[in-house]
């Protein structure tokens, strides 16, 4: 059977892969349009991805950053399916799904997202994860936890302060943040839960490549947020690319640092977009857009968040923002209502740049804004009232509020739960696991 055939209404088919920020924003748009939307996603729930690092960190647990994806589009024209897209018949005007099934589109935006580029060394994966989802941020979480749980036992000096080195290769908004929730997890919540070992002795450090850290920052926010990771303890490394990742930890040109747990934060790269299409992928795997966001030769097809190469009113390619997802996703979606209802094209894309804003620690984060440049914790406030209003959900907004307010008062997490199975990191370093009678595995905390 043709999968067009198996519309209720014989209307046109809107296929959107990808339900973060740029598709949800997308299928929204189009909640009353005159068409079937079908949104494809591997997973059944859009995450708020700048707060992973929390999650990673004990900060908050996952159902405080996700939402069920089927709960956000209850629109009568909108069908929801958990499944992956792993190839695209331009041609057929078809999607191919792992499941093995096809959908049929007449309009197609892919909103696929990015995931971890390791440079050509694939083989870092196992030994650096990335943080890109849910499972990333639990299993990060476990490792972490459970290198102080290791640390606890270990009799030999130099094997505790291996358990308790900590290396984050990239020092861009992710790194950074990550660093500082690291420093404050160890330094002041597990201070007081360890009797051996001295969680204070925690050493963090954070490797770049570049010159500097937050790199995409203007300099004087860079230099504070260098400034204020340094007094907090962390240890910054730049101008130090990386050359090898073990078993034992990392090496750069400059040195070798011992550590248990490595965690990649370098660079992201598009989805196999470009390959899907057949077409040349620009840097980063990224497709080259038209300026309404479309494939040039295919419009019916759109592609937006950080699988679109756009270029901003600077003729700068826009960075993979959140923000930048989901304007793009609302425009996509006015474009093709527009089409649907025969009126009148819209201009071109055009990002309306509201700032960009990184916590570094408590009371201490950067922001630059388009009529301000911020530090410390006026900055703070503002990256925390931000980030709870771009929340999906009232009842995630209160849940995180509520408990940034008792970690802020108490120096608190109280998400400090090792669940699952110890994988990933802990095989490849030979940590060995925790036995069940010494700690049970308890039920995941996602729901």
């Amino acid at each position: 059977m043709n999968p067009r055939s198996e519309s209720n209404t014989g209307s046109r088919r809107v296929v959107i892969v990808g339900a973060g920020f740029a598709g949800l924003a997308a299928a929204r748009e189009l909640a009353s349009a005159p068409a079937d939307i079908i949104v494809i996603d591997r997973h059944n729930y859009n995450l708020f991805q700048p707060l992973l690092y929390q999650v990673a960190t004990a900060g908050l647990s996952p159902a405080d950053i996700a939402a069920p994806i089927r709960s956000l589009l209850r629109a009568p024209n909108t069908r929801v399916l958990l499944d992956e897209v792993v190839d695209i018949d331009p041609a057929a005007r078809q999607v191919r799904m792992r499941s093995g099934g096809e959908q049929g589109y007449d309009v197609l935006i892919l909103a696929t997202g990015s995931e971890y580029n390791y440079f050509g060394h694939d083989e870092w994966r196992e030994l650096a994860p990335g943080l890109k989802s849910l499972d990333d941020a639990t299993d990060i979480r476990r490792n972490v936890l459970v290198a102080f749980e290791r640390a606890e036992m270990e009799c030999e000096s130099a094997a505790r302060a291996r358990l308790l080195t900590f290396v984050l290769v990239g020092a861009g908004p992710t790194g950074v943040e990550l660093a500082g929730a690291l420093v404050e997890l160890a330094r002041t919540t597990l201070s007081r839960d360890f009797r051996t070992i001295d969680p204070a002795q925690t050493r963090v450090v954070l490797i770049e490549a570049g010159p500097r850290v937050l790199a995409g920052f203007p300099g004087r926010l860079s230099d504070f947020a260098a400034r204020s990771l340094r007094q907090m303890g962390v240890e910054i490394l730049l101008d130090s690319p990386v050359e090898r990742i073990n078993g034992s930890g990392v090496s750069t040109g400059r040195q070798t640092v011992d550590a248990a747990t490595v965690i990649w934060c370098a660079g992201v790269k598009a989805r196999p977009v470009a390959r899907w299409l057949g077409l040349p992928a620009a840097h980063g795997g990224r497709i080259e857009v038209a300026a309404d966001l479309g494939v040039p030769g295919r419009p019916e097809i759109f592609v937006v968040g950080d699988a679109a190469l756009c270029h901003g009113r600077d003729q700068r390619p826009l960075p993979g923002l959140a923000a930048v997802a989901q304007q793009q996703g609302e425009y996509v979606g006015e474009v093709v209502r527009r089409r649907l209802y025969a009126e009148p094209a819209i201009g071109p894309f055009s990002y309306r740049d509201r700032g960009t804003l990184a916590t570094i620690g408590r009371n201490s984060a950067v922001a630059d804004l388009p009529w301000a440049r911020l530090t410390g914790t006026i900055a703070w406030l503002l990256w925390g009232t931000v980030h709870i209003f771009l929340l999906i959900g009232f009842r995630n907004r209160i849940a995180v509020f509520l408990n940034w307010v008792w970690a802020w008062l108490t120096y608190g997490r109280g998400a400090r739960l090792i669940t699952g199975e110890e994988r990933r990191m802990a095989h490849a370093r030979q940590i060995s696991p925790i036995s069940s009678p010494l700690l049970p595995e308890e039920l995941d905390d996602h729901g």
